[in-house]
């Protein structure tokens, strides 16, 4: 709205024929809206009338046939009866583990009939007894909160008192902030589309329209906006971020079909180093992969950048206020890839050498920046030194075509961003927490065919920020959010940064 407000001429200067022409576009652009919506509503019912579906043979999908095999499998491991199971196979159990401690306690005791004992009559006395405990569920529910303001005038001078209605997550909205935390957590975090989480309510006995709970999810991106733009503000006054992207499929408007945008994520994470500074998460959405849209997000960062070899990332690196750091890992999965594929001796080699690095820094995680500089430069840039030389002499050996000299050309063009870990004892050997971070989005494509428009992208990335840095601090997403949309429309907008996730108390969102 505020920039439709910024778009329009200064109406006071406008004339009777002008203000008459404004109002007349406004309103062809209102109706082509509604054409498309409609058209949209049309294509929708139309795909549901029909079986489609691409068969693919990609790894996620086999992964996931495989892990739908397995359930089935255990499943039916399970439903044997006893006696079908023989000594001869016994099967491999995971331990149990104990029930949270948290979880609320009901107890039901089952004392004995018998008020007597049943072979003498004596009379009983406790003598212990045996605990045991299952786990059990109880389903959501709607509740309807009904508030009452009541009217009061006084009997002197007839003044009516009444208390001001409450403030609404959405003003005028039906929706209370737990059921809008839990819509916008089951579709970002849960990966349910509104239209199947309308069918979930209505087998409730709650009938909301899809068109009502994409209303809701609006107001609450406009409502959470400024919590979102002061997490971005705090992860980038970070020294070292965490950088990557992802692809996702949107709708392009006006004929039915899909483009690819990105999700961009950046995080700072510095726990590994022992730092007490919060961690968190921003993501950031574009239409596409160009790299001008990285230098726009980080236009403000002056620090190290720790990344894959994206070559849109490289313009930042140029003015030398970002430093590049690269990712091991990346290296690591070209050799592991090839030596699982073929069995290469070369790959078994590197795996093994990038092996005894990563062996290293696990046992330096946690310590401060110079205690871990101190290992590394003691005892893995030796081994830094060794692998590079080693990979020298490897790659003249091979033929430039084939794919492991590919992959160890891939190492020695990145190496000076490869080692820099050794000379900062801030910066990781690799990206996993960007990675890490891309993960539910990774997820979340399977549960969907696209974004619905560039505007579904920039609220997508908008909670993944949210819903993410809230993981990171040990919160509940869906308890975080409901405590933040109780608050957000009282709280000054001066102190923001009291609801980020670092400053809420776990107790208070989980219980609010």
């Amino acid at each position: 709205m505020a920039a439709t407000r910024r778009m329009l001429p200064d109406l006071s200067s406008l004339d009777a024929d002008a203000l008459r022409a404004l109002i007349l576009a406004q309103q062809e652009e209102l109706a082509s809206r509604d054409t498309e919506i409609e058209n949209l509503k049309l294509l929708v019912l139309k795909l549901k009338r029909l079986q489609f579906g691409q068969k693919s043979e990609k790894l996620d999908k086999q992964i996931e046939q495989l892990e739908l095999r397995l359930e089935d499998l255990e499943a039916n491991q399970t439903a044997r009866s006893p006696s079908t199971s023989t000594a001869a196979q016994p099967v491999s159990k995971p331990a149990r583990r104990p029930l949270p401690e948290h979880l609320p306690r009901e107890i039901e005791t089952y004392a004995p009939r018998q008020e007597s004992c049943p072979d003498c009559g004596g009379s009983l006395r406790l003598l212990g007894e045996d605990v045991s405990e299952i786990l059990e569920y109880v389903p959501a529910r709607f509740k309807v909160i009904r508030q009452v303001r009541p009217k009061l005038s006084c009997s002197g001078c007839e003044r009516i008192v009444q208390e001001p209605a409450p403030s609404r997550p959405i003003e005028r909205g039906l929706a209370g902030p737990a059921l809008l935390a839990h819509v916008l957590v089951s579709k970002y975090a849960h990966h349910l589309p509104l239209y199947r989480q309308a069918e979930i309510y209505e087998r409730e006995g709650v009938e909301l329209e899809r068109s009502t709970l994409a209303d809701w999810v609006g107001g609450a991106s406009r409502v959470l906006a400024p919590l979102v733009e002061a997490t971005r503000r705090y992860v980038l006054e970070g020294a070292k971020l965490h950088g990557d992207d992802i692809p996702v499929p949107v709708l392009a408007p006006g004929n039915g079909k899909t483009k690819t945008g990105r999700l961009w994520t950046y995080v700072r994470d510095d726990r590994p180093v022992g730092d007490t500074a919060a961690p968190a998460v921003w993501f950031a959405y574009s239409p596409d992969r160009k790299g001008e849209h990285p230098q726009q997000h980080l236009s403000g960062f002056t620090g190290t950048l720790q990344a894959d070899g994206y070559a849109g990332f490289q313009r930042l690196y140029e003015g030398g206020q970002i430093q590049e750091a690269a990712c091991w890992a990346h290296v690591r999965r070209k050799f592991f890839d090839l030596d699982q594929a073929h069995a290469s001796p070369i790959a078994s080699e590197a795996l093994s050498r990038i092996g005894e690095m990563y062996g290293i820094e696990s046992e330096i995680r946690g310590r401060s920046p110079d205690e871990r500089l101190q290992v590394r430069q003691a005892r893995t840039r030796p081994l830094l030194e060794q692998m590079y030389r080693w990979l020298h002499a490897t790659s003249a050996k091979l033929s430039r075509k084939s794919a492991v000299a590919i992959a160890t050309h891939y190492a020695l063009s990145r190496w000076s961003a490869l080692a820099r870990f050794c000379e900062d004892g801030r910066l990781e050997m690799d990206n996993n927490a960007a990675e890490r971070a891309l993960r539910t989005v990774a997820i979340g494509r399977k549960n969907y065919l696209f974004a619905g428009a560039d505007s579904g992208g920039e609220r997508a990335a908008a909670m993944y920020s949210l819903i993410g840095s809230a993981k990171l601090n040990g919160l509940d997403p869906e308890a975080y959010l409901r405590h933040v949309l109780d608050r957000i429309s009282d709280h000054p907008i001066n102190r923001i940064s009291e609801l980020l996730p670092w400053n809420v108390a776990l107790s208070a969102a989980s219980t609010a």
